[in-house]
């Protein structure tokens, strides 16, 4: 009798969980690529939020995230199907069940992984680039279902005892790029990358070309690479009149209406500048370095990566000064770009100091990483909460120039990690481990700290500071690195730059200022700037970020003149 009332206590006690909701998505018989592997998610986007936009486009980690959970697939048969359940990681509602009930566009998505067998030996699953810069909702190959509106009812879908969605829509190629007289694209084959990847692997760009080019055949011409995330075209440059027709868009962004309309008019003008009298005869370039993990290799070699840094200096920048008559001296060449490409031009600059006369560094990810957005990876423990023994409070990872926070450290992450495990979410965080960690047992990036709770690893980091810590590493071989650097560094950001990316800045600015010998360095900062600002205290970041190469370029050419060896050519691109 006491041990059936003990049972009977024991069943009371225990908390009823929710039924699993009865939900499976197919991959159809139809389907000719065989068995598949690859990233599942189900998403479900509230039934009056944007309606003329497939749920897929509303994925993000703001505030207008929807919901959608993830799960990993490996060796799915064409014909079969596979359940979405709670151990779907979920965004932001963690578990299927949790979701609150309601109508709902829902949608099911696959992006397909391939195996890659490593030059070392690592077999890797990972999503390749497909010419569209590594955007998995639009990636050539990958699967999705219509959008279908349900009514959910807080354990599972009304009118079914197992709903089903069929993966039997596929994302169409991407058209080729279309030269013209003014943009060539150079797609070449690297040896470096293919031996690191186990496949072929390429680099390409876009060279926009200077007026007279061709007029002009014994010109040789300064090289300047604009850095940043993947070019489907070069940047802010129209050779037709903007389309009258466009229909305004309001950018919230900017609280502008008809942004687009704008865009195109800058563009248009600053091809009509191109062409001008006295404009800088240089080429003008875009790198595509699409990876397996992101929409760019951040321009340096890595152990996830593999060898960019060299294959971009070594392999395709002579091919582009061999095909375009470059100068192909170092005195010669200049970087500059914004965000990512800011820090990416600050760090070719600093890992190839001869290479490179000058970079424009806007806006640069994290380049000190005691300021790693708002984590301090050298003394916090926990990447997600303030350390207090009484109360955790979350670290923010994005804000307005108001300084308002839209998501938090934690949000990001895990937004990430539903999108992909072992950093294959083709976003932020990721790219910086796949960039800066070594590599993990299991074969992928080793994880600077655990994914879920924020717990930060000291070892990860250790390996950080000393290979890619911008800012640590300008101190601890300045003596070597300053004479190099002198007077080739130029910095801007907003000091309410969205990503807190100013903070990283203001530690930088506090070593060139004092450094010896002298960085004779420029850093500048835009009063109530947000993400990205880069250096023009006359417009606002609308209009300015438009404008890159007519700030850049006049600078480029007057370093070039006060430091251009005996001897060097100065005068058959001064036409």
């Amino acid at each position: 009798m006491r041990c059936r009332l003990l049972a009977v206590l024991l069943f009371a006690c225990t908390p009823v969980l929710a039924a699993a909701p009865l939900i499976e998505i197919e991959l159809p018989a139809a389907f000719k690529d065989g068995a598949q592997d690859g990233r599942l998610l189900f998403i479900a986007a509230p039934a009056e939020q944007s309606p003329e936009k497939e749920p897929r486009d509303l994925v993000s980690w703001g505030g207008t995230a929807i919901p959608f959970f993830g799960q990993d697939v490996e060796d799915w048969k064409p014909g079969t199907r596979r359940a979405v359940d709670d151990s779907a990681f979920g965004f932001p509602v963690r578990a299927l069940s949790a979701l609150p009930a309601g109508e709902y566009r829902v949608q099911a998505f696959l992006n397909r992984y391939e195996t890659f067998r490593m030059g070392d030996g690592r077999v890797l699953k990972l999503a390749p680039d497909k010419g569209e810069g590594q955007q998995w909702r639009a990636k050539p190959g990958n699967l999705y279902s219509k959008p279908v509106t349900v009514r959910w009812n807080g354990t599972s879908i009304e009118g079914s005892k197992v709903f089903s969605l069929v993966l039997d829509q596929q994302i169409p190629p991407i058209p080729e790029f279309t030269e013209t007289p003014w943009v060539k694209h150079v797609r070449i084959r690297s040896e470096r990358l293919s031996k690191f990847w186990g496949r072929d692997m390429y680099l390409a760009a876009f060279v926009t070309l200077p007026m007279g080019f061709r007029e002009h055949p014994d010109a040789r011409y300064p090289l300047v690479i604009n850095h940043g995330h993947f070019p489907s075209a070069p940047a802010d440059w129209r050779e037709t009149p903007p389309d009258p027709d466009l229909k305004p868009e309001y950018s919230e962004r900017f609280q502008l209406e008809g942004y687009n309309r704008i865009e195109q008019q800058m563009a248009w003008d600053f091809f009509q500048q191109w062409q001008g009298k006295g404009f800088p005869r240089v080429l003008l370039v875009e790198i595509q370095h699409p990876t397996p993990f992101y929409d760019d290799s951040y321009a340096v070699n890595s152990a996830n990566n593999g060898p960019y840094g060299d294959a971009i200096r070594y392999e395709l920048i002579p091919e582009i000064e061999r095909r375009f008559r470059g100068i192909g001296e170092g005195w010669a060449r200049f970087v500059y770009g914004g965000s990512t490409g800011g820090w990416e031009a600050m760090a070719v600059q600093m890992f190839y100091p001869d290479d490179y006369n000058g970079a424009w560094i806007a806006c640069p990810d994290p380049i000190d990483f005691r300021h790693y957005m708002t984590v301090n990876l050298y003394e916090d423990k926990n990447a997600y909460f303030m350390p207090n023994r009484f109360k955790r409070t979350p670290r923010p990872a994005h804000r307005n120039w108001l300084g308002h926070i839209d998501t938090t450290v934690e949000e990001n992450n895990h937004w990430e990690l539903a999108l992909g495990t072992r950093g294959r979410s083709g976003d932020q965080f990721d790219i910086w481990e796949a960039v800066y960690s070594p590599v993990g047992e299991d074969g992928y990036p080793r994880r600077v700290w655990d994914k879920q709770t924020g717990e930060i690893d000291p070892v990860t980091v250790a390996y950080w500071k000393e290979n890619y810590d911008l800012s640590y590493i300008l101190r601890r071989d300045w003596k070597t690195l300053g004479p190099k650097l002198r007077g080739k560094l130029r910095l801007y950001v907003g000091d309410m730059d969205n990503y807190y990316l100013n903070n990283a800045v203001y530690a930088v600015e506090d070593f060139l200022r004092s450094a010896e010998p002298p960085a004779d360095a420029v850093v500048d900062y835009g009063d109530r700037d947000e993400h990205c600002w880069n250096g023009d205290q006359t417009r606002s970041n609308a209009y300015s970020r438009l404008r890159y190469p007519l700030m850049v370029l006049p600078w480029a050419v007057e370093r070039m003149m006060m430091t251009a060896p005996k001897g060097a050519d100065v005068r058959s691109w001064r036409y």
